[in-house]
């Protein structure tokens, strides 16, 4: 079969583009050199996600950039796609596929389409359906195995590390917390309003975590393991994990505004910083495996943050991460922790 170009790739090639943006960045490219009238390019999927409902790729003809455009589960439906193309000139808009909310590939004109380029980009969109498809179905799968997993643990599941007992060395900055009298909170209230309250915590929390470049790696009933890898320098990723449980807990005395506003009990916490390294494995079952922090750095950060409510501070920050920050910290002395060998320098923020 004699094919024009561009639908030779999507027959042949496509599938094995990388992600949906090289995808769209190609296609176009081909599109142009293939006589189409081009000035931009847009490529919507839906993705089940509970925050992210749509990702939305915008390819742009001048220079070959493309950049992604998200729509979220609580807001309105957006056309973000339809509206940026429009900024160029006429817009040629087609479903791919049979699901209609699912994949939308879309493409600006320098000029008015013509009915046979019209004709033409039906077509790819058709071509277009199989790669596609299987583009649309990674990136779901990448997506659901971020949202219960985490962005480390998805990567290595999506790599293959599906054998029990394999796992990374990982020196980092580690965030332990917890909520206090939570066992009370769940006794008194409802499951609704009790599951409403974790919900409300973990956003604060792990919101925090992620804008300063953590990561969480484990909720635990209502607790919080989460890392700051060391890149480069220890000090930065001290700095980050610092600054991370300083952002959190403004957000929590504005959660506890909130609430008292509801006449519902404030959410006490109590947060530690420690820096060390941990063991990242796959342990389990032969038929449930679960990605596991283990190590000395572990079990001496969440033995921390027991000496909140001891010592009146809702943070408590290790020796070993004191050392390794350029941030001002109020020294508290030396404390015994269960389980742990030697005594540990305990430091805290200023005006805890």
């Amino acid at each position: 079969m004699d094919l024009p170009a561009p639908l030779a790739w999507l027959l042949d090639e496509a599938g094995t583009s990388s992600g949906p943006d090289p995808f769209l960045a190609e296609l176009g490219t081909r599109l142009l050199a293939d006589g189409l009238p081009l000035a931009g390019g847009a490529l919507t999927l839906a993705v089940p996600h509970p925050i992210i409902a749509r990702r939305t790729w915008l390819w742009r003809a001048e220079d070959g950039a493309v950049i992604e455009a998200l729509g979220f589960a609580e807001g309105p439906v957006d056309h973000a796609g339809r509206e940026w193309l429009a900024g160029f000139g006429p817009v040629q808009e087609d479903v791919v596929g049979q699901t209609a909310e699912k994949v939308v590939l879309g493409w600006a004109g320098a000029r008015q389409f013509d009915p046979a380029e019209v004709a033409r980009l039906r077509q790819t969109a058709r071509f277009a359906a199989a790669p596609l498809a299987v583009l649309a179905e990674r990136a779901t799968r990448a997506a659901l195995l971020e949202a219960y997993l985490g962005r480390r643990s998805a990567a290595r599941v999506q790599a293959g590390a599906l054998s029990r007992g394999t796992g990374e060395s990982i020196r980092a900055a580690l965030l332990y917390a917890d909520l206090r009298n939570f066992t009370g909170l769940s006794e008194e209230h409802e499951p609704a309003r009790v599951i409403a309250a974790l919900n409300d915590w973990f956003d604060r929390l792990a919101g925090a975590i992620h804008a300063f470049g953590g990561e969480v790696l484990k909720f635990i009933g209502d607790g919080v393991l989460a890392i700051f890898p060391v890149n480069d320098l220890p000090a930065e990723a001290c700095d980050r994990a610092l600054r991370a449980v300083v952002a959190a807990r403004a957000g929590m005395a504005h959660l506890e505004g909130l609430r008292l506003e509801q006449e519902l009990p404030p959410l006490r916490f109590g947060a530690a910083l420690h820096l060390g390294e941990i063991l990242w494995g796959n342990v389990g079952s032969i038929d449930r495996l679960d990605f596991t922090a283990i190590g000395p750095a572990v079990n001496l950060v969440s033995r921390l943050e027991g000496l909140c409510r001891p010592l009146g501070r809702s943070v408590l920050i290790s020796g070993a991460l004191a050392a390794g920050t350029r941030t001002p910290l109020v020294p508290l002395g030396e404390h015994a922790l269960r389980g742990i060998a030697a005594p540990c320098a305990v430091f805290t923020l200023p005006e805890t």
